[in-house]
């Protein structure tokens, strides 16, 4: 049985068709399937401390496991942590807290896919500059009060200064209101000596005339009786 020309016209504009479509939708899935292209790495610092952000542009919204090393003289130093990430066109970020130092070289291998893509982004190298502390020590309350100044030694030598004795004289008390005596004299001048002696002695002298001339009458009185 042969085939007309207008069915194998048919046929062949059907195969075109179909191999049309098939690359067509070869070429949609491969712009949609997930690749190591899709992820990005960066060092950078958050309120002072050090993080590593990976960044996933996966517009097929394949889950991936993101995993970091820190790398020394190419091998795997440090395990810093595994994290899950969803692609989005936009972009779907992951960050891991790390005290990087400058100058350092860090492996973040990227999972996805169901192992479809099983790479590493390229080798990531820190800032030359560590992350600056963002804590600063709080002023103070109150302005500090000055200390007093160290009093100064006196300038005055022992012989210039009078001595407590020799500078003053302590009043003399007395009972009355009698002079003081005068500078010099001893203490039993002051006793003897008194404004009331000349007084008291005067009285003395009489009483004693007195008491004599009583006793001269006294006698002259016995003798006289005796004799008669």
């Amino acid at each position: 049985m042969s085939i007309s020309s207008r069915t194998s016209r048919s046929v062949r504009i059907l195969g075109v068709a179909s191999a049309t479509a098939a690359l067509a939708l070869g070429v949609a899935g491969n712009a949609f399937a997930c690749s190591i292209k899709d992820f990005s790495a960066a060092a950078s610092c958050a309120n002072g401390k050090g993080v590593i952000t990976v960044t996933d542009t996966d517009a097929s919204g394949k889950e991936a496991t993101v995993s970091v090393y820190l790398e020394s003289n190419g091998a795997d130093a440090k395990h810093v942590g595994d994290k899950t990430v969803t692609g989005t066109k936009a972009g779907a970020i992951v960050t891991f807290s790390e005290d990087w130092a400058p100058g350092a070289q860090y492996r973040v291998h990227i999972n996805a896919n169901k192992g479809q893509v099983n790479d590493d982004i390229s080798l990531l190298m820190t800032p030359s500059k560590a992350c600056a502390t963002s804590e600063t020590t709080p002023p103070a309350s109150g302005t500090p009060t000055p200390s007093a100044p160290a009093t100064p030694p006196s300038s005055a030598t022992p012989s210039d200064t009078p001595s407590a004795s020799a500078g003053t004289t302590a009043p003399a008390t007395t009972g009355d209101n009698s002079p003081s005596p005068a500078a010099g004299t001893s203490n039993l001048a002051e006793t003897g000596a008194s404004s009331s002696t000349p007084m008291i002695a005067g009285i003395a002298g009489g009483l004693v005339v007195i008491g004599g001339a009583a006793v001269f009458f006294g006698m002259r009185r016995r003798g006289a009786s005796k004799s008669n």
